[in-house]
């Protein structure tokens, strides 16, 4: 397996990079051949000079990119460059985007994920409000702003709801333009983060051809409800294998959450090249992703 890395010493000191790093050094420990590749190729006169160090394969060969999330034409020019170079990404360009943006893969997973609808502008909120009410949960069709709390994803009326639909609009890279109005659901949780967004019990499962091959609590940090019994984990493998073979998408993460009456959802997913490991031990993870070929 060939992995294609970000990991750089330059990087800002965040716990994004860290876990970049640390991500890159485990596949080298796994036994996978790593090649650093500049961040968004800034610098260079040609993109190819992204690659020119790494060498022309006798035989097609795997590959895994290790990286922060691009942009769809980034990792389109990304794909075919390490293609000529015989190397191929587990995941096309194609099918990066259905496990990466939520409207592509909405309709894949209806029934197994709250009802949700895709604005492009906050005059729409009107007609969402009135066909699945409120409150309404708001994230744009890349990531959310979890980490800034429950206001900052959660809309109690119509006004506040076209103001964060309007303040999401000005994110590009979180939403390209979409923006992602779900029916709000109550998580199973005993706490919350210090920016009061409840840690609902969530586990994130990496899968390659709807196969798991790691899983792991989503949340940081110790919780009572981060351990699962037999029955539950067979529930949310099962889950989250019948979401990826719904996505047709080799390499994928999908989170699975508990309802507060036990019910188990999919919450989201995304291509698994971008997505943090949350709680997923590195080692075993990366030594599965290194049979993949």
């Amino acid at each position: 397996m060939i992995v294609l890395s970000e990991a750089s010493s330059r990087l800002e000191p965040t716990p994004s990079a860290r876990e970049l790093i640390a991500a890159t050094e485990t596949a080298k420990l796994a036994g996978c051949q790593v090649y650093y590749i500049p961040q968004d190729f800034d610098g260079l006169d040609d993109p190819a000079d992204a690659l020119a160090h790494v060498p022309d394969q006798r035989e097609q060969a795997a590959a895994v990119w290790n990286g922060y999330i691009p942009l769809a034409s980034h990792y389109s020019l990304v794909y075919q460059l390490a293609l000529a170079k015989g190397i191929r990404l587990l995941n096309s360009p194609d099918e990066h985007l259905r496990a990466q943006e939520f409207d592509r893969a909405y309709e894949r997973l209806r029934g197994l994920t709250p009802e949700s609808i895709i604005v492009t502008d906050p005059v729409q909120c009107v007609e969402a409000v009135e066909h699945m009410g409120l409150p309404l949960f708001v994230k744009g069709v890349v990531q959310s702003r979890k980490a800034r709390g429950w206001k900052a994803c959660v809309a109690d009326n119509l006004a506040d709801l076209e103001l964060l639909v309007a303040a999401y609009l000005e994110l590009e890279g979180r939403t390209r333009g979409r923006v992602v109005l779900r029916k709000l659901v109550r998580l199973r949780h005993v706490a919350s983060t210090a920016q009061g967004f409840p840690i609902g019990r969530e586990f994130r499962v990496f899968l390659y051809n709807a196969e798991p091959i790691g899983h792991g609590y989503y949340w940081d940090g110790e919780d009572p409800l981060m351990t699962l019994s037999k029955v539950e984990e067979d529930v949310v493998l099962s889950l989250a294998t019948e979401a990826a073979r719904r996505l047709e998408t080799p390499f994928v993460a999908v989170d699975i959450g508990q309802l507060d009456d036990g019910d188990w959802i999919v919450i989201e997913c995304g291509d698994a090249q971008f997505s943090s490991v949350s709680r997923i031990p590195l080692l075993p993870l990366w030594h599965r992703i290194s049979q993949i070929g």
